[in-house]
């Protein structure tokens, strides 16, 4: 069992560790950065983040792989001929479902 005073130990280390992280980027780079790879590598960092986070949560979430393959392809091609959000959204969602009837029907 977790004693009350290990429990705040533990708290404290990972509020150091967690403040640290944040910390030392500010304190080793005080100077503007110069570096145009550096500054590029930087601009697509939370881009690529997300894309990792979000890609296999839209593989797996309908429970059907052609279903979200199919609202996947849908979103890109809406997205790559810059159409809105909820229109991009609302059509991928539509050819989803249209697969999952499609899959129930055979």
């Amino acid at each position: 069992m977790l004693s009350i005073r290990d429990f705040f130990i533990y708290l404290f280390i990972m509020a150091g560790v967690t403040y640290l992280i944040r910390a030392l980027p500010l304190v080793i780079f005080k100077g503007k950065i110069t570096n145009s790879f550096v500054q590029s590598f930087l601009y697509y960092v939370p881009y690529a983040v997300l894309g990792a986070m979000t890609f296999p949560s839209i593989l797996f979430s309908t429970g059907n792989l052609a279903a979200s393959i199919a609202g996947l392809i849908t979103a890109c091609v809406l997205a790559f001929k810059e159409k809105s959000l909820i229109i991009v959204a609302a059509f991928a969602c539509l050819a989803s479902f249209c697969v999952i009837l499609i899959c129930q029907l055979i």
